[in-house]
């Protein structure tokens, strides 16, 4: 068996859209849910054919709502990867859920069918929170989906969580932690807010709307580090913990930079050395792939810089962090000016090292956009001499 590849396939409906999403999701749509699942399936048989040398090892459906889509759907899509895709024996299948959209008899039979993880997008355990961005369930509801997760005999639970919201203050995310801590999810993932350029948040931003600020997030994100620890949740990505044994496979290849593909509208792929999304519009994507129209909105080749760069920015985002030989090895570069960076960031607190390997601390994660920022400006710059130190010395030898 070859290579292992992740699978990831996009849904984008949704019941009902929350007013903080900027992803390609679309609310009230169910009359283009069929077409879609042709479009999908199309596209699961044909992408099939370039990967015969690759083994799937996790498939992740994510949305919009993938539990809103309805479990015959899902049922057909999770036949045909397993027809058409070499599978792991020990495949992860995850499926995103809403706490509104799932019972235990769909559950089990989505169990049956190989899905193994679930991730429900809790959000809060406060009802207010949850109104105040028009999530469409109450902590009742996210209670009552965790018990038929567990009926289900599901065993891999990630709960999302996220702080700043609107009206959220310091006890109240408190109690939400400690609400999710009480329902024994395997994984937990806890997210700031942010606020997206054209979504209905941020137009009540522009309105004079007040969120917590970054020093009150900051406060927040380090109580919750700190809280999980105790918990036994071990933090292995900026916003993600886990149970030993339990971090999330399919998100494991972005942050690594292992090889995934990405089916469905807007969906995004880095595979055979190529990065390449599809067209994030429903009507385009489904007349596409039933019409032979085309669904590639962007692709570009990644050369070995851009890798080197991707290995700074995906990495640190892990408690794995990043290794000075790996990088000197796979990517040929100079290490010296980004290792005496990370040795001014040390001094701060913000990174540690054990041996030649650095990652940076709860408080170099809250910071992580513009360290990694300056290591990236460091490292094309290295790159930028280097390639004027090669043009002069070939100009020197007569070349």
């Amino acid at each position: 068996m070859g290579e292992s590849l992740g699978l990831y396939l996009h849904i984008p409906f949704c019941r009902s859209k929350c007013d903080y999403c900027d992803f390609y999701s679309l609310a009230g749509r169910e009359d283009r849910m069929d077409d879609y699942q042709k479009a999908l399936l199309c596209h699961i048989v044909e992408s099939a054919e370039v990967a015969r040398s690759y083994a799937l090892n996790s498939i992740y459906i994510g949305g919009g709502t993938p539990t809103w889509y309805g479990e015959k759907r899902l049922v057909e899509l999770l036949r045909t990867v397993k027809r058409q895709f070499c599978m792991s024996k020990d495949v992860e299948i995850t499926l995103e859920a809403n706490p509104d959209s799932v019972d235990a008899k769909m559950l089990r039979h989505l169990r049956r069918m190989g899905v193994n993880r679930i991730s429900m997008g809790m959000q809060s355990g406060n009802d207010q929170e949850l109104c105040a961005v028009h999530r469409p369930h109450t902590y009742q509801q996210v209670v009552d989906a965790v018990s038929a997760v567990r009926q289900a005999k599901i065993h891999n639970l990630n709960l999302d969580l996220i702080y700043g919201l609107p009206g959220q203050t310091e006890e109240s995310w408190h109690d939400t932690v400690e609400k999710a801590l009480g329902l024994a999810p395997e994984h937990l993932s806890c997210y700031g807010l942010t606020v997206e350029e054209g979504t209905p948040l941020a137009q009540r931003v522009a309105r004079g709307e007040k969120l917590p600020d970054e020093d009150q997030q900051a406060a927040l994100y380090l109580w919750t580090v700190e809280r999980l620890a105790k918990a036994g949740y071990e933090q292995y990505e900026i916003s993600n913990f886990a149970k030993s044994g339990r971090q999330s496979r399919h998100n494991m290849k972005y942050w690594m930079g292992h090889p995934y593909m990405g089916l469905g509208a807007a969906a995004h792929s880095d595979f055979g050395g190529r990065r390449y999304s599809f067209v994030s519009d429903l009507e385009a994507y489904i007349q596409g792939m039933l019409e032979g129209g085309e669904v590639v909105d962007e692709s570009e080749e990644i050369t070995r810089r851009e890798r080197g760069s991707e290995y700074l920015m995906l990495r640190l985002r892990t408690v794995h962090g990043i290794d000075e030989w790996e990088y000197r090895r796979e990517y040929m570069m100079n290490f010296d000016p980004i290792g005496a960076k990370l040795a001014e960031f040390e001094q701060h607190g913000w990174v540690c090292r054990q041996g030649r390997r650095w990652q940076f601390t709860p408080e170099g994660f809250l910071l992580s956009n513009q360290l990694i920022g300056q290591l990236l400006e460091l490292q094309e710059n290295a790159t930028l001499g280097g390639t004027l130190e090669r043009i002069r010395r070939k100009k020197e030898e007569g070349f």
